[in-house]
């Protein structure tokens, strides 16, 4: 009861999620991004992470990001569609590939509880096997750069998610050590980008960022690609 409750909670914010891009809004470009609502929310207002990165680097970033993907997805038909974040990749001249995800499957796979066989799917202990090291060798293979994004922190005030945080912790700590394996990896934490209190990196939700979390996800996005 208490996920489906979050599942209906999270479904009002994402109205202001946006669509997978099929079609670049510049021509040429070289930065790709991808995830789960993290990256898709805001997307119809101009305000997605892809925007706060565009508007940075003064690059165009085709965003094919969709809200409620996941990587362990069956589903043929909505998996092809973007549901399945290893389906929202498509070939092309990158140097950057951006993204994240594995949240939905901990809270609606396991509902961040027992999680240890999940999270080893989606990425071993030592960050070399699963899921989420397969996707990226392929990427890498590609040669593209990699971003790897981890999720941000709750605002430190009772949330739908407050259950997630050792879920989440083992997480970006699996996915270091996968990004220690090869230069071409790089994993961005954003432990530390709320304020402890502070809600207005949030949504309403207390789970997708606000316009200024976007905005501020981006803002780190493009520190790490520059440095």
């Amino acid at each position: 009861m208490r996920h489906g409750l979050v599942w209906l909670i999270s479904i009002a914010i994402l109205a202001l999620a946006g669509c997978t891009e099929s079609v670049t809004r510049h021509d040429n470009p070289r930065i790709l991004l991808m995830g789960d609502s993290m990256m898709s929310v805001h997307g119809m207002t101009g305000a997605s992470v892809s925007h706060a990165v565009e508007k940075r680097l003064r690059e165009p970033v085709v965003d094919r990001s969709v809200a409620g993907a996941r990587f362990l997805y069956k589903l043929p038909i909505s998996g092809a569609a973007g549901m399945n974040i290893t389906k929202q990749y498509r070939a092309g001249n990158w140097d950057w590939v951006i993204l994240n995800g594995g949240g939905n499957d901990i809270l609606f796979g396991c509902g961040c509880g027992l999680c240890g066989h999940k999270i080893d799917r989606l990425i071993s202990e030592d960050g070399r096997k699963g899921v989420i090291p397969g996707f990226i060798s392929k990427l890498r293979q590609d040669g593209a750069q990699v971003l790897f994004v981890g999720y941000m922190r709750t605002p430190g005030v009772t949330s739908p998610i407050e259950h997630c945080v050792d879920e989440g912790r083992e997480m970006d700590a699996r996915l270091a050590r996968l990004a220690e394996l090869d230069r071409g990896v790089h994993f961005l934490s954003l432990e530390g980008l709320v304020p402890n209190g502070d809600r207005s990196f949030h949504a309403l939700d207390l789970i997708h960022p606000s316009a200024k979390g976007s905005d501020a996800i981006g803002a780190r996005i493009v520190t790490e690609i520059k440095r």
